[in-house]
């Protein structure tokens, strides 16, 4: 496993992979592929989100985008692992990796009805802080009503 930070050499992975990303959650969004068969998408990289890639045997396998939305308190904006990748942990591996890389504050929404984002995030969250996570439905002034998990890496560590 290797993770990469997104820049313009690797840009295009990126939007690449945030395709398929964007395809798996549009029964959710309503999202529907523009006339060149593209979905738009909700978060840019650039300014205070950085992107990152997950790379599994040189093969591009995953993203992340990271909002710092203030100095230490990072969210997690959009977050995908191509599904052939998906085992052996390696979806819950890169989210720890991404929660040690940025000590802080953190927190992940997941969309209503995405149920298995859902539990992705809590088996994630709870095994990097040993089940010491805040919980909540959020209204999020974008999405709506979200499931909401809040952390600190800093408390996860001492645990």
């Amino acid at each position: 496993m290797n993770i990469v930070n997104v820049d313009q050499g690797n840009m295009q992975v990126y939007l690449n992979l945030s395709q398929p990303y964007e395809a798996e959650f549009s029964v959710y969004t309503k999202k529907v592929p523009d006339e060149n068969g593209l979905f738009f998408r909700d978060t840019l990289i650039g300014g205070n989100v950085r992107g990152f890639l997950l790379y599994i045997d040189n093969a591009p396998a995953g993203l992340a985008a990271i909002a710092e939305t203030s100095q230490g308190h990072y969210e997690v904006c959009d977050f995908y692992v191509v599904p052939v990748f998906r085992q052996n942990k390696m979806g819950q591996q890169f989210a720890h990796q991404l929660f040690t890389m940025m000590p802080g504050d953190w927190e992940s929404k997941q969309i209503e009805g995405a149920v298995h984002a859902i539990a992705f995030w809590r088996r994630a969250i709870g095994a990097f802080t040993h089940e010491h996570y805040v919980e909540d439905i959020f209204q999020d002034p974008y999405w709506g009503p979200v499931t909401r998990q809040c952390f600190s890496t800093l408390q996860s560590r001492a645990h």
